[in-house]
């Protein structure tokens, strides 16, 4: 992998089709399972949300907000519906964190955080790209349970899956001088 991947990767918010798929999904998924992880405890796992399964999660979506806030308009709920039809391929990253004496549970979560950020990274080096989505969904225990978390797992993100929509973004230089210090 090239630096340049690294320090170029950014968020495509347009996803088209092809979604990655057969080989080039596995090596993602292979890539994710060598995150950074204390005692090798893999405490994550994915879930694939593609074809009219995304209509599904949309109405889910859509369910857990009017339970939230009962005061939402069918435009509100319409565009809850439509999420998931933003990208062809969306995998639920999940926490799932193990009891472990040497590995407290927030540790696990910054795991399973690095392999979402890895999926991203083996997508760019696929030929593909995606966005990291949270929001209020990515916390709703009506969310969690219609995917069929358990109740010690947590949502860490959405990853909305495909091929960007037009070239990549310029990314700006980043001044590291406001984000590097010497102790």
């Amino acid at each position: 992998m090239s630096i340049d991947l690294l320090l170029n990767r950014n968020s495509a918010p347009m996803l088209i089709e092809p979604a990655p798929s057969g080989q080039a999904l596995q090596r993602m998924f292979q890539a994710a399972m060598r995150a950074p992880d204390h005692g090798n405890l893999k405490p994550w796992r994915f879930i694939t949300v593609e074809g009219e399964r995304r209509s599904d999660l949309g109405e889910l979506f859509a369910v857990a907000a009017a339970q939230r806030n009962g005061n939402l308009s069918t435009e509100q709920l319409e565009r809850l519906v439509a999420q998931p039809m933003r990208a062809p391929l969306l995998i639920v990253v999940v926490a799932s964190p193990v009891e472990h004496a040497k590995v407290p549970q927030i540790e696990q979560e910054y795991a399973a955080a690095c392999a979402a950020f890895a999926l991203l990274l083996a997508a760019e080096a696929e030929g593909f790209a995606g966005i990291w989505r949270t929001g209020d969904n990515a916390f709703d225990d009506t969310v969690a349970s219609g995917l069929g978390l358990t109740k010690d797992e947590q949502i860490v993100g959405f990853l909305y899956m495909g091929t960007r929509r037009g070239g990549p973004k310029t990314v700006p230089e980043i001044d590291l001088s406001n984000h590097l210090s010497a102790w």
